[in-house]
């Protein structure tokens, strides 16, 4: 019970903070404006909760390896390849299963079918050092301690609820908007918009 509280939490914190920093980073860098940045209706990023998932799980694996240096070395490597993998595995899904482009790479030197880049997988290696060096000691402290408070997991199963409908309503209507279009792969902006022009003509 107590594992499955952790893994919880800590995909809903990533889920949460992953949303947020999206949020800002298009904010200040990309779109230059404030715009949910998700695929969900809801303030989180599942794919960022798995993140963490992988971030935490590895970092906290003991390998055996008697070279600190080495051990650490061999864990950003493999949280990178790890992050690069899942990112290409959830874009494949959506632009195959769903004709959506969640993100999209193809200006990016290197890049395979605008889904992963070198570039991006370079700042994963970058995050993984930075999270093993910087947040891991504290995050498994902070976890340990909300694990062992429960009144806090009525908030973690509330916040994942919440995901699963929002998921579940989001491909429903993503699965009737993909038989408008033709089967051509659209940017998720461009899905967005369509998310509006449906609901309005709904209350139409």
């Amino acid at each position: 019970m107590k594992y499955l509280v952790i893994i919880s939490t800590l995909f809903v914190i990533g889920s949460l903070l992953g949303w947020v920093l999206e949020v800002v980073y298009r904010r200040l860098f990309t779109q230059k404006k404030w715009t949910n940045p998700g695929f969900l209706s809801g303030p989180y990023l599942p794919i960022y909760g798995f993140g963490v998932l992988i971030l935490y799980g590895v970092s906290n694996i003991p390998f055996g390896i008697e070279s600190q240096f080495l051990d650490i070395l061999v864990k950003v490597a493999i949280i990178g390849v790890g992050m690069t993998l899942m990112e290409f595995v959830a874009g494949l899904i959506f632009i195959k299963g769903l004709k959506i482009k969640l993100w999209d790479y193809s200006d990016c030197k290197g890049n395979l079918m605008g889904i992963i880049c070198p570039l991006y997988s370079f700042l994963w290696l970058v995050v993984a050092s930075l999270y093993i060096f910087l947040l891991n000691p504290v995050l498994v402290k902070g976890i340990t301690w909300l694990s062992e408070n429960l009144i806090y997991t009525y908030f973690v199963g509330a916040v994942i609820g919440a995901i699963i409908v929002d998921v579940a309503y989001s491909i429903h209507l993503a699965t009737k908007l993909k038989k408008l279009k033709e089967l051509q792969t659209l940017r998720f902006d461009e899905l967005k918009k369509r998310f509006k022009e449906k609901q309005s003509s709904r209350i139409e």
